[in-house]
This record gives structure tokens, C-alpha cells and sequence, in this order.
């Protein structure tokens, strides 16, 4: 394992490494609150502003067109300029956005707000991992790539959770309102913390420190294959997963009949077992690389396929309880592969290229996946039904699944190629 490994990077104390790793949760638990609440509140607005399915998919989807087309610009400045300024400037962005919503008086304002949503959490996933990166070794990278992912399905629950409640008894202006001012306070005291200093982007030629060009650049992302492969593989999973997360209080309310609050709060419970899938799938992972550094890819493709099989019998042959069951054990499968996907997207690059790195698999998998997702089963749910339109999703998972593994084929290769570099702490 040592000729694989990466070096020795900088450390800070273990209560800082610590502390900024809690700021960053709490930031991406709320950038999840802000980002998911609508799909719980989608009924009362649609039935306010009149909407279609398609439409109502829409408020979704624009959040991640909005992020795809500032993702880049903004991991940029992560790389090149500030991690800690670029995570605090964003996360006050994104909690303003979700204020206006709450202040909207039609659906292209309201649909306005959710893009300004996106725009403030464009760069925050890439930012964050970037820091994580540096922050923990190879060892224990993926295992607090999944804790630290953990705040995503958390997020999710209690804003579709919260949002259903407040939505109920007061409106779904209030549900926005009240969800907005957390991620606020916390990205002010992102300002304060320690980060490493902007890595200087040099490559060795011939024993010799070269600045490395555009090209350069651009050539070591392209001769990358299993990072290309990783790219590729969350877009099954992302489009199925969000597709899921927004459609399924739904599906309950449509087939079982359940009031809106119920169907969000049971949609919860299935999300909320993300929080075993996700540290799980790390540590199982970090394990496994020990031995084995192509299982960074090979352990996101079994779990991806093993979740097809779950999703596909849950939704083609199953019902009430029993669906359920199935369900939650996909709550646990679905997010198998997090953790050590992620952190393929960071080990395969330079370091001085870590959050450009994670910020294009955010385009591929936003445009391909995210963004389509929910879009998707929502035109489906008009042609044929919330219950056919949920059966069409296995298949991309298994095709995620074929991605993940031929990317493995090329992972320790893959990763000896990388340069070495150590990071240095802020003064």
C-alpha cells in the first residue's frame, strides 16, 4: 500500500480538525434543509399556483441547473483563492435565497429564488471535500467522507419532515422562513477558522518542479480513466436517489392515501437510514482499501447493484408494509457508495485540484442526474402514472453500477500517477 499512498499532509490540532468538520456538517445539513424542503411543501404550492407534476419537478431541478453552471467558476476560487471565505460567502447566498422564497407572490418568482439557491450552494460540496481532503489521511478519508455526508440525508428528512408539519398548521411561506436563518449565523463563524494554504500548481518533469498549464491540467483529468468512470457512475445513482427522495410523499399520498404531513414523515424514516449507509459504507471501505486500493471503485459497485435489485422488487411486485421494508433497506444500500466514490474524485488529482475535481463530477452528475430525476419521473407520473414512472429507475442504477466497476479496473494505476505534494497550514 505505501507506493499507492498519498503523503504526509499538514495537521492541525484534533479539536480543530474536529470543530471545522462539525461547521461543515451543521452547513451541509442545512444547505439539504433549504435545498429539499420544497419537495414536502410541492402539494400546497401546486395546488395554490395551479401546477402541473412537470412544473412542480421544476422547483427541484432548477436548483441543480443553477449549481451546474456556477459549480465551476466557484471550485476555482476554492482551489485558488480561499476554501473557508468561498464556504461562508456561499452558505449566507443560499440562506437569503431560501428567505425570498417565503416572500414570493407567483411561480417564475418563486422559481426565481429556487435558482438563487443553487448559485449560493454551487461550489459548497466541492469546497467541503476539498477540505476533508487535507484535513484526514488516506486511512480514514472515506469514513469521514461518510460522516460527513451523513448531514445530506438528515437534512433532507428534517426539511421534508419540518416542512410538511409547518406547511400543515401555518403555510408554506413559514416552512421557508423558518429554515433560513441557521445556515446564515453558522457561515459567519466559517470566517474564523484555520485552512491550508492555496496549494501551488506544479508538476514534476524530469526531477523538475513544473507549473502546470491549462492544458497540463486538463490532460491529467483526461488520462485519468477511472476518474472519468467515477464521473460517469453517480449519475445513475443520483438521478434514482433524488428521483426517490422527491417523489415518494407523492406516492404515498396518490396509492395509499395518506395525508400529506404522514406521507412526508414516512419518506423521512427511509432517508433517515442513510445515516447507517453512509459512515458504514466509509469504514467498510477505508477497510477494504487497506488491503485492496481498487475497492475504493469495486465497493460502489456491488452496493449500487445490490440496491437495484432492492428498488426494482420494491416497486414492481411489492406493496404496503413489505415495500416498505424494502424501501428501508435501500435507505441503508442507496448510499453505500458515497463515501468512497467521493473520495476516488480526490485521491486520482492533485491536491491543488481537488475541488475542481469534485466540482465537475457535481456538473456530470447534476445534469445527467439530479436535475433529470426528478423532471423525468414527473413527466412519466403525467403520461403513466406515479407508480409506473417509479419502476423505470433500477435501470440506471445498474448501469452505475457497470461504471463503478470498469473504473476500478483502472484505479491503482491511477493512482501511483498522482503528484506528490504536502500541504502547508495558514499562518
Amino acid at each position: 500500500m505505501s507506493e499507492t499512498s498519498a503523503p504526509k499532509e499538514y495537521k492541525l490540532s484534533k479539536r480543530n480538525s474536529y470543530y471545522i468538520f462539525a461547521l461543515l456538517f451543521l452547513l451541509y445539513f442545512f444547505d439539504y434543509v433549504d435545498r429539499m424542503i420544497v419537495t414536502s411543501l410541492m402539494p400546497y404550492i401546486k395546488a395554490e399556483y395551479g401546477l402541473t407534476d412537470t412544473q412542480s419537478g421544476l422547483l427541484v431541478s432548477v436548483v441543480y441547473w443553477s449549481i451546474v453552471a456556477f459549480v465551476l467558476p466557484v471550485s476555482i476560487l476554492v482551489d485558488r483563492w480561499s476554501r473557508k471565505k468561498t464556504i461562508a460567502i456561499m452558505a449566507l447566498v443560499w440562506s437569503m435565497a431560501t428567505l425570498a422564497c417565503a416572500f414570493t407572490k407567483t411561480f417564475p418568482q418563486l422559481l426565481m429564488a429556487r435558482a438563487g439557491i443553487g448559485i449560493g450552494e454551487a461550489g459548497y460540496a466541492p469546497a467541503g471535500t476539498a477540505m476533508l481532503s487535507g484535513l484526514f489521511p488516506p486511512e480514514k478519508r472515506s469514513r469521514m467522507m461518510g460522516l460527513w455526508n451523513m448531514s445530506i440525508p438528515l437534512g433532507i428528512a428534517v426539511g421534508i419532515g419540518v416542512g410538511g408539519f409547518v406547511a400543515q398548521h401555518w403555510g408554506w411561506r413559514h416552512a421557508f422562513g423558518l429554515v433560513a436563518v441557521p445556515g446564515a449565523l453558522i457561515a459567519i463563524l466559517f470566517f474564523f477558522v484555520k485552512d491550508y494554504k492555496t496549494v501551488e500548481l506544479v508538476q514534476t518533469v524530469e526531477s523538475c518542479k513544473v507549473k502546470m498549464s491549462k492544458m497540463d491540467i486538463f490532460r491529467s483529468f483526461m488520462k485519468t480513466p477511472s476518474l472519468i468512470l467515477t464521473y460517469f457512475g453517480f449519475v445513475g445513482c443520483v438521478f434514482s436517489n433524488n428521483a426517490i427522495t422527491t417523489w415518494l410523499p407523492t406516492y404515498y399520498h396518490r396509492l395509499e392515501g395518506l395525508p400529506l404531513g404522514q406521507a412526508g414523515m414516512k419518506t423521512s424514516g427511509i432517508l433517515m437510514l442513510a445515516i447507517i449507509g453512509l459512515p458504514l459504507g466509509g469504514w467498510l471501505a477505508d477497510a477494504w482499501f487497506k488491503k485492496r486500493p481498487s475497492s475504493r471503485l469495486l465497493f460502489p459497485a456491488i452496493t449500487v447493484a445490490l440496491s437495484a435489485v432492492v428498488v426494482f422488487v420494491a416497486f414492481s411486485f411489492l406493496e404496503g408494509k413489505a415495500q416498505y421494508v424494502a424501501l428501508l433497506l435501500n435507505g441503508i444500500l442507496g448510499v453505500g457508495f458515497v463515501a468512497s466514490a467521493i473520495t476516488a474524485t480526490q485521491e486520482t488529482v492533485h491536491a491543488g485540484l481537488r475541488a475542481i475535481s469534485y466540482s465537475v463530477c457535481v456538473i456530470v452528475q447534476n445534469i445527467l442526474g439530479a436535475s433529470l430525476g426528478p423532471l423525468v419521473i414527473g413527466v412519466f407520473s403525467d403520461a403513466y402514472g406515479i407508480k409506473v414512472a417509479m419502476t423505470i429507475l433500477p435501470a440506471f442504477l445498474l448501469a452505475s453500477a457497470l461504471l463503478f466497476f470498469a473504473g476500478s479496473l483502472f484505479y491503482e494505476k491511477d493512482l501511483k500517477k498522482v503528484e506528490k505534494v504536502t500541504l502547508e497550514c495558514e499562518d
